[in-house]
């Protein structure tokens, strides 16, 4: 495996880990993660280097932005800038009993 099909494997890794982390993994949603295989299967017979890098650097800097939007709504948050604290609570709260094991129970509105 040459050093580009190491940097492409390495760009689709980590392109699909912040896909799952911040855009989400359920069926509805899937159509990201089938779109950005899709797009790696069709490119992967291509020989131009200036195309390869040039699709290789979009990727990855759609990975940065996945990452640095979701960094920025977390400090937004943190900050109490004109959010709704309520949901992030919840999910904070998941976060910590999802860690030991637990899970939160649903609320029933009547």
């Amino acid at each position: 495996m040459g050093s580009k099909a190491l940097q492409a494997t390495k760009v689709y890794r980590h392109l699909l880990k912040a896909v799952k982390n911040h855009i989400g993994k359920e069926d509805h949603k899937r159509h990201f993660r089938d779109y950005i295989l899709q797009e790696f299967q069709n490119n992967r017979g291509l020989l131009d280097p200036a195309s390869i890098q040039q699709k290789l650097k979009a990727a990855h800097d759609y990975t940065y932005l996945l990452n640095s939007v979701h960094h920025h709504k977390e400090l937004l948050l943190s900050y109490n800038i004109a959010v709704d604290r309520s949901d992030e609570m919840k999910r904070m709260l998941g976060k910590s009993a999802s860690s030991v094991g637990l899970k939160l129970p649903e609320v029933y509105e009547a």
